[in-house]
């Protein structure tokens, strides 16, 4: 193509883009200060030279002129509101897309090519969302998707699959017959797979209301499935995946042809069956997806010779990318897929088989290594447990129970430790989303799992010390009642087991049962649990002489304080026995290799001075908050990530053992506190091709084409601080009255802090607390009642969630109570909240007309969140209707709110033969 800027720039351009792509960060640094210097002075010059190079450099720097340009495009220089592209003139930006359908067109390389397309697509979106389309990359693209060549027919699709746009208006006959001949492509698995990809695109942005003019596609678009080689499939089946998610309607003709293709990625067969040619990628053709597909002697036809084996890191890739679309359809739409006989079957077969696939050779390492740091986890079958808590979380137990105790019972009198194991994991993995349904069959179960703490192979017990441990918690309070002697008999015997992995985490298992056991439940097993525990936490005190491992000691300290916690004031007999030994970790456990043991041992010794009540406490207290002290005002280490949250926390639980006797430290744990309550939300942009660094405490999601960071890590010690104003305010009452004005003045702005809903919540219950803390220590001031109550007003006037609603009001409501009531409040925050309800009860009337207008199919299928979402609006109404009681006993706005109550679905009324989810 002819130049379209002048030589000398070329030439400068190409010295600043070769410099760019240094490994010397100082010419690297000087690169980029060249490059924004030219694009503040001169735009459209080098934006027109830096697209020139995409399409005359050399392959590297054609790339990377591609990606650049991407990036730079639509972005805003400094102090400039105008994007790049958006400063160019007419005539610029005609040559910028000239010249970019040139390298979309005539780019030899394939790398390369699809680099052109990820710009063309952007470019092409940010100017249809500026009311600029570019007709003439519509008409390219479908001239080159009837191309001879291969390549150009694949970019084509490309871009109909990144800027489905370009064919969203055009007839759909039209469309429909493009996207169908991609997908059977004759030549090219490339080709296909970017048709499935546009077509995906396609589907998921067509209205709804059309859907059904276009679900003929689904029979191609299913039909590249059968042919594809080992290697190929994950890469289609990852395509669909996202499409099953957002449109499973779409798939439902189709399961019954689906679940004889599917399991058999799942549990590989020893016969993989015929393979495709390149000439013959698809030879059943036709308008239905039909598997098997016949056979080459059926077509008259030999297919080529081949290997027909897939290696075992392909069987793999097969496997995950099956499960994971076959998953996504079933917590999409779990009454569709119900209703099939055998999915359900063929995925929890399929995970129970692959749960087994443990290297037997691992074990020593497995029993050698810290559990924080176990390098057998990374061979370790996760996926398939999370596929199996998944798949019973979204369908419940009565799809799921019988299929897998149908398999369970055979795999734990499995000769192989492997299936044992597995066959354990499995009930562990399950018991969330089939709750309710398996209380009915606990004691079977119960009956099934203790007998394998008496296992020969250590894995297999440590699964057991797994599996009851989330029975504990998934059956709560439901198998401690019941179940109690029988699962404390093997936990605590298990705790003498002689492999550390396993006594440890019989020790772990412990701390579930303690969450959801009544106090004369534990009482009578206190003394032997204590005792073991010590002697894991100390056993030269009983002789031993063994230096126990430090993961064993931090387990053992944890457990002890749950079992504090659950004992309560019972637990006052073994203090003198415990808490010497927790100080003496506090005194004397400052090396980096004891910092968890450090953290646990305050965790612990806090709880247990709330279990044992401050009158056991106080000749300790002083000792101990010395040492808190000290930790706390030591040097601070920035790789010790732990520690500012358990002081908090400590501090917190000595505030609540001692109760008013803590008032005197309020200044020395207040400062760090009010500093960890102000931190903001660290958040960081990246373009779409930049790649997010991936670390500690960071959180990645995508949002509008670029991944956004949040550092979650600061997020989470924000909101610990605020839960731990609650209690600081809640228990010292008046006496915290010197941090009142401070407090608020972060409490009242935090009510909207929209990055973390524990922030929120915790803020809607300290406005009534500091109120009743000013009040009763006469400080609180009319500035303090007027903002509190104009923010909460505001905060219900713009709230969406309806959860959060409700606790808006509360707040409201127990606000209104510590000042006096209505008559306290100027007239002006009065009116003000009664036309926020007003506007709330509008919006909720119409989310439920609009609820009430959908397809019966579409509420049944949706059954569960629909109650979900009825039953949280109803409790945001409930506290509404208090909050207005408080008014007027017969506030008219009473009545609209029962009209409102009236126009829900009441789900809980319509049959519940169909059960899933969380439902059991």
């Amino acid at each position: 193509m002819e130049n379209v800027v002048p030589p000398q720039i070329t030439t400068e351009l190409t010295q600043i883009l070769s410099n760019l792509v240094l490994g010397d960060n100082e010419i690297r640094s000087n690169a980029e200060k060249a490059v924004n210097e030219r694009l503040e002075q001169t735009p459209e010059l080098y934006l027109l030279a830096l697209t020139q190079f995409a399409t005359a450099a050399d392959t590297e720097m054609r790339s990377f002129s591609l990606v650049l340009l991407r990036r730079l495009l639509f972005r805003s220089p400094v102090n400039q509101r105008l994007s790049l592209y958006d400063q160019l003139s007419a005539h610029a930006l005609s040559t910028l897309e000239r010249l970019l359908l040139h390298s979309l067109s005539h780019e030899p390389s394939v790398v390369v090519r699809r680099k052109a397309v990820d710009t063309v697509c952007d470019l092409a979106n940010n100017a249809m969302s500026r009311g600029r389309p570019w007709h003439a990359l519509q008409a390219q693209s479908f001239s080159m998707a009837e191309s001879n060549d291969a390549l150009a027919r694949e970019s084509a699709f490309r871009v109909f699959a990144g800027c489905p746009n370009l064919i969203m208006d055009l007839q759909t006959e039209t469309v429909l017959a493009v996207l169908e001949k991609g997908l059977q492509d004759p030549q090219s698995v490339e080709v296909r797979h970017a048709a499935l990809r546009a077509s995906v695109s396609f589907l998921s942005a067509t209205e709804h209301n059309q859907l059904a003019q276009v679900m003929s596609l689904m029979y191609p678009m299913l039909n590249t499935l059968p042919y594809l080689s080992h290697s190929q499939l994950p890469s289609f089946l990852s395509t669909l995946t996202p499409l099953a998610s957002s449109h499973p309607q779409l798939f439902a003709p189709h399961l019954h042809n689906l679940l004889k293709f599917l399991p058999g990625l799942i549990i590989p067969s020893s016969d993989p069956g015929p393979t495709p040619t390149v000439a013959r990628p698809n030879p059943a053709g036709g308008s239905s997806f039909v598997f098997p597909p016949p056979s080459a002697d059926e077509k008259g036809k030999s297919p080529a010779t081949g290997d027909l084996s897939a290696d075992d890191e392909e069987a793999e890739e097969v496997r995950k990318a099956a499960l994971e679309f076959m998953l996504s359809l079933s917590e999409a739409r779990p009454s569709m897929v119900r209703r099939v006989d055998g999915w359900t079957t063929a995925i929890v077969r399929g995970c129970l088989a692959s749960m087994g696939e443990i290297p037997e050779e691992e074990t020593t390492i497995w029993l050698e290594a810290d559990p924080a740091e176990d390098p057998t986890d990374d061979t370790y079958p996760h996926v398939y447990e999370q596929s199996l808590d998944r798949l019973a979380c979204a369908l419940g137990g009565k799809a799921v129970l019988p299929p897998a105790f149908s398999d369970i019972p055979g795999m734990l009198a499995s000769h192989d430790w492997r299936m044992r194991h597995a066959g354990l994991m499995a009930i562990a993995a399950i018991a969330e989303g089939t709750a309710k349904v398996m209380q009915n069959e606990l004691g079977r179960i119960v009956d099934l799992v203790t007998p394998m703490f008496a296992d020969p192979h250590p894995r297999v017990r440590y699964a057991a010390c797994q599996c009851i441990g989330q029975l504990c918690t998934d059956l709560e309070e439901v198998i401690q009642e019941q179940y109690h002697q029988q699962l404390l008999n093997v936990l605590i015997h298990t705790l003498e087991a002689p492999e550390p992995r396993v006594h440890a985490h019989a020790a772990a298992a412990l701390i579930n049962f303690c969450e959801g056991v009544e106090r004369d439940i534990l009482l009578p097993y206190l003394d032997p649990i204590v005792e073991r525990l010590l002697k894991l936490l100390n056993p030269g005190a009983s002789g031993e002489g063994k230096q126990p491992k430090r993961y064993v000691q931090e387990q053992a300290i944890t457990t002890l304080a749950m079992v504090a916690d659950a004992s309560e004031a019972t637990f006052a007999k073994h203090y003198s026995a415990i808490m010497p030994l927790l100080l003496n970790v506090l005194q004397n456990a400052n090396t980096p290799e004891y910092r968890k043991l450090r953290v646990k041992a305050m965790e612990c010794a806090g709880l247990i001075a709330i279990a044992v009540g401050r009158d056991v406490f106080r000749p300790d207290s002083a000792q101990f908050i010395e040492l808190l002290m000290r930790i706390q005002n030591s040097p601070p280490d920035p790789s010790d990530t732990m520690l500012g949250h358990y002081l908090i926390a400590t501090w917190a639980k000595v505030c609540q053992a001692m109760g008013p006797e803590f008032e005197p430290y309020l200044p020395v744990v207040m400062p760090p506190l009010l500093i960890a309550a102000s931190a903001k939300a660290d958040v960081s942009v990246y373009d779409e091709d930049e790649s997010a660094e991936e670390k500690d405490g960071w959180e990645t999601i995508s949002m509008d084409g670029r991944q956004v960071g949040i550092k979650t890590s600061a997020i989470e010690e924000k909101c610990q601080a605020f839960e731990t104003l609650v209690i600081y305010c809640s228990t010292l009452g008046p006496r915290f009255a010197p941090y009142l004005s401070q407090s608020l003045e972060l409490v009242l702005p935090s009510l909207r802090f929209f990055f973390h809903e524990g922030v929120r919540e915790a803020s809607a219950m300290l406005v009534p607390m500091l109120l009743h803390c000013g009040k009763l220590s006469n400080t609180l001031t009319h500035q303090m009642v007027s903002a509190s109550f104009s923010q909460l007003v505001n905060c219900i006037g713009i709230e969406n969630d309806v959860s959060f609603l409700a606790s808006l009001y509360k707040c409201f409501s127990d606000s209104l109570r510590v000042v006096g009531g209505p008559t306290a409040l100027p007239q002006e925050i009065q009116d003000g909240v009664i036309e926020a309800t007003k506007r709330q009860l509008q919006a909720l009337a119409d989310r439920r007309k609009s609820r009430a207008n959908l397809p019966a199919n579409d509420i049944r299928d949706d059954k569960e969140e629909l109650m979900l979402l009825e039953e949280m609006e109803d409790f945001a109404l409930e506290d509404m209707g208090k909050m207005l009681h408080a008014f007027d006993a017969n506030h008219p706005l009473l009545v609209a709110i029962s009209s409102v109550r009236e126009l829900g679905l009441h789900l809980g009324q319509w049959d519940s033969s169909e059960e899933g989810g969380h439902e059991g």
